[in-house]
């Protein structure tokens, strides 16, 4: 455990070395030694804390009884919940509190020999470089990136007309072309958005929608306009909440 003879990391390099080998040790214990792991971690015993070594191993032991402790204790008492909840639920809960741990163990050295805004950012920024021990046992960190993959890549598929490519940087209140329904295929999207282009007609002037043309949408009688033909830039209209075409302002100002 603590007690063992293991040089103190003192430079951003030493301590993410440090946090590096704990981590190593806390994935085995929840992953390729995880049978070993649960049947150390006894309910009938006292507390027990999950403990990752610099030298990528890991034990299962009594907190140290030392007030305050030498570091940062692990969450205790992990084996009481052991047999009331499903293993792989117990597992996860465990990898929380882990990375936890790490990241206290790793800023507590940080403190204690006076790390800088700049050597705390560069530390954080290494030690996030790395999955989490919760993403490596539960895989939930591949699933994010992926999920987060397919979200932007149906962003880019839903913008790709040039009608929505022209409206979609006017998010203040301007009106935009409704976005194609997600359970639509690829084919469908495309025919909805020609049909768009080819059906649009400014207000103004009565033509139709041309390539790399920027438009904007009355808010009042929803009809759309060539921001040339309503003297609106996409600059300004970045800066408008809600807009009238000048039809509807007209109206209003007789009113």
């Amino acid at each position: 455990m603590e007690g063992m003879p293991h040089p103190i990391p003192r430079t951003v390099e030493e301590v993410y070395g440090d946090f590096k080998g704990r981590r190593a040790g806390l994935i085995k214990a929840l992953t390729t030694d995880v049978e070993k792991f649960y049947q150390q971690c006894d309910p009938e015993k006292e507390n027990l804390c999950l403990y990752g070594l610099p030298n990528e191993t890991w034990e299962v032991n009594l907190p140290v009884e030392e007030v305050p402790p030498e570091l940062p204790e692990p969450a205790l008492g992990i084996n009481f919940a052991r047999d009331g909840m499903q293993e792989k639920d117990w597992l996860s809960l465990v990898a929380v509190h882990s990375d936890s741990w790490l990241l206290a163990v790793a800023f507590y050295f940080g403190a204690r020999f006076g790390f800088g805004k700049t050597e705390r950012k560069r530390l954080f920024q290494m030690i996030n470089d790395l999955p989490s021990v919760f993403e490596v046992v539960t895989g939930n960190g591949k699933q994010s990136k992926e999920q987060s993959a397919t979200h932007n890549n149906g962003s880019k598929s839903k913008s790709s007309g040039k009608m929505s490519r022209q409206l979609e940087s006017h998010s203040k209140g301007v009106k935009m072309s409704p976005p194609p329904k997600e359970d639509e295929d690829s084919g469908d999207e495309e025919e909805e958005e020609e049909d768009d282009e080819q059906g649009a007609t400014c207000g103004a002037c009565g033509d139709n929608y041309g390539n790399d043309e920027f438009w904007i949408c009355c808010d009042v009688c929803e009809r759309w306009f060539h921001g040339k033909c309503v003297k609106i830039t996409p600059a300004k209209a970045e800066h408008i909440k809600q807009y009238k075409c000048p039809s509807c302002s007209n109206k209003r100002a007789r009113v």
